[in-house]
């Protein structure tokens, strides 16, 4: 009978360790919110599962966490939506019933929502990344107000996703209030809140087009690019620099400037070439902040693509970590984003890639009149941000935020004039040995 017992307590014993685990522990979460999209991310020690959910009347969605136990780290979430968000009105968070965790997330309009678990990378841990897009992509507002509005039928930006489920399905398979918890104050948010955005220079002028300049800040929202020895974080020098220029561009009678993102927030490598080529760009330049494993590494550089392998190890290495920017970033493609990244990054680019090194060759001998170039010569490397199949296009490193000294001039507001008209003045000398290059009629000086 002794031994009946024990087996019983045995098999008890090993069939509760094989259904229980331990809670899943929340370690931060944080809210990125864009013109573009809304991105929340719960960063936690191990994966779990998760099931979401669109209700409507009112809009909004269910967010349901198993194994994850309410701390203050998600209770701090609440408290990080801007009243600004163009998406997110509010985030409800309760225990729903044993072992799920419930977020009920208010919306100010229909959204297309995106859920996907990200591995550990770029110093953070196991991350549940949801991405709140419009139905509409906001690009085509923009679209909407130039004179001439350009090609409609252009692909979207953002990423697509399954169809939504019914109304009905959805009510018979949830209560019709989803969470009974009170509604939360609004507070200051603890995360960057998104900045207004900046409006863009009409593309016709007196009837001709102007040149259109693709201006892209490195980095963004959960990918903070490299950190500078005191602190400073790349994508925000690169933002710094990238609306100056844009500012001086358009100051230009003949030229404006668009920015593939204008405040802190992630977007794709390849979501960031669709969008300059949605706005028929005449040109792509990415901004950027070398780093390196040695502090004494300086100088500013200039980059194209290539197709048949870097022009030197720094490259290749540069490239290498440039390109990890989706893996921090997250990036969940479905099958029609996979076609769309394949075209562009499969596409024979001779003659844009010549056109690219003319380009970079004038910005580069511009950029080394204000500060030392780490090579005399534009660098070639498979950077994924660069193939696009029409556009010339070059990626800029300013300046290494890894040397101190660098550091310091990259977060000089003189240097950074400087820097900016160092690079105009590399494009309208490219523009004037090659007119041809431009997409169709532009506006005289």
């Amino acid at each position: 009978m002794f031994k009946y017992l024990v087996n019983i307590i045995l098999l008890f014993a090993l069939l509760t360790q094989t259904t229980w685990s331990a809670p899943v522990n929340v370690i931060a979460s944080r809210v990125w919110p864009a013109v573009d999209y809304t991105r929340i991310t719960i960063e936690v020690s191990s994966e779990f599962s998760q099931k979401i959910t669109v209700l409507k009347n009112p809009d909004r969605l269910v967010l349901d966490l198993e194994n994850i136990e309410i701390n203050q780290a998600l209770k701090s979430l609440p408290a990080s939506i801007s009243p600004s968000d163009p998406y997110i009105r509010q985030i409800r968070i309760g225990n729903f019933k044993p072992g799920v965790v419930r977020l009920a997330i208010d919306l100010k309009t229909e959204v297309n929502p995106k859920v996907v678990m990200l591995q550990p990378a770029g110093g953070y841990q196991h991350r549940l990344v949801l991405d709140v897009y419009p139905l509409q992509d906001p690009l085509l507002n923009v679209l909407n107000q130039l004179e001439k509005p350009v090609a409609d039928s252009a692909p979207s930006a953002n990423p697509t996703s399954s169809p939504m489920p019914s109304p009905a399905t959805v009510a018979d398979a949830l209560p019709a209030d989803p969470l009974p918890v009170p509604e939360v104050a609004t507070q200051t948010p603890a995360e960057p809140v998104m900045e207004a955005p900046i409006t863009n220079k009409p593309a016709l002028v007196n009837g001709q087009r102007l040149i259109t300049i693709a201006i892209d800040a490195g980095h963004g929202g959960e990918d903070p690019g490299a950190k500078g020895a005191n602190g400073s974080h790349e994508k925000n020098i690169t933002l710094a620099i990238a609306k100056l220029l844009k500012q001086k561009i358009d100051a230009e009678s003949n030229m404006r400037g668009i920015l593939t993102r204008d405040g802190d927030y992630f977007i794709p490598l390849h979501g960031r070439v669709v969008k300059a080529r949605n706005m028929q760009a005449d040109l792509f330049v990415s901004i950027h902040a070398d780093a390196f494993v040695r502090p004494d590494a300086r100088g500013s550089s200039v980059f194209a693509l290539s197709e048949k392998g870097a022009t030197s190890a720094s490259a290749r290495y540069l490239a290498k970590k440039e390109n990890e920017s989706d893996l921090i970033g997250g990036v969940s493609l479905d099958k029609g984003d996979m076609n769309l990244a394949r075209t562009l990054l499969d596409l024979s680019q001779t003659a844009t890639i010549n056109d690219s090194l003319k380009l970079g060759k004038h910005v580069l001998m511009k950029i080394g009149e204000i500060n030392p170039l780490h090579k005399g010569s534009v660098e070639q490397a498979g950077f994924a941000v660069l193939k696009s199949p029409d556009i010339p296009s070059i990626l800029v490193e300013t300046a290494f935020i890894s040397n101190p000294e660098e550091e310091r001039k990259l977060n000089d507001d003189d240097y950074r004039s400087k820097l900016s008209l160092a690079i105009l003045a590399g494009i309208k000398k490219y523009f004037a040995n090659n007119p041809a290059s431009v997409r169709g009629k532009v506006a005289q000086e």
